[in-house]
């Protein structure tokens, strides 16, 4: 059976007419009744009850015929479905991101893409640089949100784009401020180079986020400290768990402002702090269109932006 036939069934049931139903399908009656006919061999079992002078549907016609119009219907949708994932409006996008960019780009991000392209499924997932890096090498995924590796060290075959930087700020457990154990500039509010680094450090490990990691341990250098690694956590959000529980500081993106947690206040560094930049990674070639579309979301958004405090690229 074919959506031909498919068609021919629903005139003549909706007519009830062999010659109504060829007159408004733009054919002679004599193919119609054959298609009807063959349609009913290949069932094994009549849709229509003949007579005469009379024609009916036949109770399996009857409760066929509101599926077959349901699967018409599907089909006369294609060609603007079709459309539609040609042109990025529909379809699925698969993005990954790191921890950090769930209290910056992110949100902004899918909120302009999902207002533009409503009918595209967005699937979002969380994953560390490395495993993003890696999937996309395997072919898995369509874009992902980084922290970039160092200059030159992008994998053959994936494209980059910076999305913004923004400044590190210390996450410092609440307790030692109140214990004396560390004290900011009491005018400024400010932690001083020298108390940072000398400060238990909590730390992504190295392997996950190399990028991120020579950042903070930079800082420390630069200011004559090695640093003193407390804890290592490959999440946000376990890290500064772990500044809350008094384990070490952290030091951590401005936009983790927005990340409030009982036992944790964050200052800003002295001097001139480091900046973590994020960007967007795909594969170079993919003509995705979903994919291509998020990446004109993102020239729209203002790629390569400086952000100062919690929030990046305004919307």
């Amino acid at each position: 059976m074919d959506v031909r036939q498919f068609r021919h069934f629903v005139a003549v049931a909706e007519t009830l007419h062999f010659g109504h139903a060829a007159e408004r399908l733009g054919m002679t009656q004599p193919p119609l009744s054959q298609s009807i006919l063959a349609l009913e061999r290949e069932i094994g079992a009549p849709l229509f009850l003949r007579t005469r002078r009379h024609v009916a549907l036949s109770p399996l016609g009857e409760q066929w015929l509101g599926a077959v119009r349901s699967a018409l219907a599907r089909v006369d949708a294609l060609p603007a479905l079709v459309r539609q994932l040609a042109e990025g409006k529909a379809g699925r996008l698969e993005l990954s991101f790191v921890s950090t960019a769930d209290y910056n780009i992110l949100p902004t991000l899918v909120q302009r893409y999902a207002a533009h392209f409503p009918d595209v499924e967005i699937a979002l997932t969380e994953a560390t640089s490395d495993i993003q890096i890696s999937a996309l090498q395997a072919g898995r995924g369509h874009a992902g949100i980084v922290i970039p590796p160092a200059e030159g060290a992008l994998p053959a075959g994936l494209a980059y784009r910076r999305l913004m930087r923004e400044p590190l700020v210390a996450a410092l457990p609440e307790s030692w401020l109140d214990s004396g154990r560390l004290a900011l500039d009491p005018a400024t509010g400010i932690l001083s180079a020298a108390a940072a680094i000398v400060a238990p450090l909590i730390i992504f490990p190295r392997h996950i986020a190399p990028a991120f990691h020579d950042i903070v341990t930079g800082y420390h250098a630069r200011h004559g400290g090695t640093p003193v690694i407390a804890q290592q956590a490959i999440q946000m959000q376990t890290i500064i768990s772990l500044v809350s529980a008094g384990m070490g500081i952290a030091l951590v993106p401005a936009s983790l402002q927005n990340l409030a947690r009982t036992g944790v206040r964050y200052a800003a560094l002295s001097g001139d702090a480091p900046r973590l930049e994020t960007g967007i990674i795909w594969r170079e070639g993919d003509t995705t269109p979903t994919l291509l579309r998020l990446l004109d979301t993102v020239t729209q958004l203002g790629d390569g932006a400086e952000a100062q405090g919690p929030c990046a690229l305004g919307g």
